[in-house]
């Protein structure tokens, strides 16, 4: 299951250096990309093999004490009530404020675990002053250098502890999780009704892996699956002025806990800009996805419009366009069956593997047609391909110099792949290693 962190603090004390810390220069790191709007950030850190999503709160808090209280009641309270371990950034060298009691007492509140970040701990004596915040009410402290890296090493040793401590003890049924994610008001509660009827045919509850979710065996259509707690399954008081960023993260929550994703569109307005940003979350979270327009009764129908439609959507999640795009009405409950039907297509396409003697007779002689471009005069020449064991389709090409194959040729392999294999809706991986 995926974690996530959030990062939380008073302005000026380093939360985005160490965001950056943790995300970019180091080992530790997968991928980072910026946030839906402005300045927030999502990203993946990878800490001894295992990976957690990580929100900056950096940019949400105004330089005036008087906003404070407002910014932490909305964005901040909301990566808070999401977030399964919280970073509380301090700053050693101003020592406590005001503002560093104010959200201590919110965190006490909440009762999550917390870690103290003592940061800019550069010298010795700032070792002993980081003591002092031990005052806040936090068991765990830990004194770092966001600039030059030293205590994060042991910071993500406690954090994937902490998250060991939060997984529930349950049984793992293995069936398609389905999350249906996308803005406010696509219309993901109507499907959700859609999907699993006014009467829900819950099966058997299964404790959720957060708080108060609970996810929910469903049986429909005569598919067996689990819908992940999204939309309107748990109601919280209306986030009015954060609606957008409060979806976001719920988007993101659900995006982590599920296989396969049903990215929700109105039809009446497109895919816009945060569409497409959740679009890239559900990617580089290497998920399923099936693409949902709704309120299809509602749009203008001209001649060929899905046609014209679909190729909109496709341009805008260009170089993959191998998705489905499904045209639905959770009012009408048009094509509800078929969203379905596609979902569990797309879960099996995931989980399908290929063995290697098919692979390799099936790629020898598009490899002797179509070697790699040679580079500098070396001549490239892949021996065998194998597809890895792991939970998202991965192919490993085995070459003499695996270092010189461009993205264009990575590129070329993947769409070979898609034309023989069904793998719609799922992002693949190639790697090239050293034969």
């Amino acid at each position: 299951m995926g974690n996530i962190v959030a990062i939380v603090g008073r302005p000026n004390v380093g939360k985005s250096t160490l965001f950056n810390r943790l995300t970019g220069k180091r080992q530790a790191i997968v991928d980072e990309y910026s946030g839906v709007t402005r300045d927030r950030h999502y990203g993946k850190v990878e800490w001894n093999g295992l990976e957690f999503s990580i929100v900056d709160t950096g940019g949400y808090i105004v330089n005036s004490d008087d906003i404070f209280e407002e910014a932490i009641r909305s964005q901040v309270q909301i990566a808070i009530d999401e977030a399964d371990v919280v970073y509380f950034v301090v700053d050693v060298k101003v020592g406590i404020t005001d503002l560093d009691e104010q959200m201590a007492k919110i965190l006490r509140k909440k009762k999550k675990k917390v870690i103290v970040i003592t940061n800019k701990v550069d010298t010795n004596n700032e070792v002993f002053d980081a003591d002092n915040f031990y005052s806040l009410g936090f068991d765990n402290l830990f004194k770092v250098s966001s600039v030059n890296g030293s205590g994060t090493g042991d910071l993500l040793d406690e954090t994937l502890k902490l998250f060991e401590k939060i997984q529930p003890e349950e049984e793992e049924i293995d069936l398609p999780r389905i999350a249906v994610v996308g803005r406010p008001n696509a219309g993901k509660s109507s499907l959700v009704n859609a999907l699993i009827g006014e009467e829900r045919n819950i099966v058997t509850p299964i404790s959720g892996t957060t708080r108060d979710s609970i996810d929910t065996v469903f049986n429909k259509y005569g598919f067996n699956f689990i819908l992940v707690d999204t939309a309107g399954i748990r109601k919280k008081q209306k986030v009015t002025e954060d609606l957008e960023f409060y979806s976001v993260m719920r988007a993101f929550r659900a995006i982590e806990h599920s296989d396969v994703c049903l990215l929700m569109l109105d039809a009446t307005l497109g895919m816009e800009a945060q569409d497409v940003n959740i679009y890239g979350t559900i990617e580089r979270n290497k998920k399923g996805i099936v693409i949902l327009v709704n309120k299809w009764d509602l749009a203008e129908k001209e001649t060929n419009s899905v046609k014209d439609y679909s190729a909109a959507i496709r341009e805008r999640i260009a170089p993959n366009s191998d998705v489905p795009i499904i045209f639905t009405s959770a009012l009408t409950k048009q094509r509800i069956h078929k969203v379905l039907e596609t979902a569990i297509e797309v879960y099996n396409n995931k989980n399908q593997k290929i063995s290697t003697s098919e692979l390799n007779d099936y790629f020898q002689p598009i490899l002797e047609q179509f070697p790699p471009p040679s580079v500098k005069d070396k001549f490239i020449k892949i021996k065998y391909v194998t597809q890895l064991p792991t939970a998202v389709p991965t192919f490993a090409f085995y070459a003499n110099l695996p270092n010189y194959i461009k993205e264009p040729y990575r590129r070329f392999l993947e769409n070979k792949i898609r034309e023989k294999y069904r793998f719609t809706g799922v992002p693949i991986r190639i790697y090239f290693r050293q034969k």
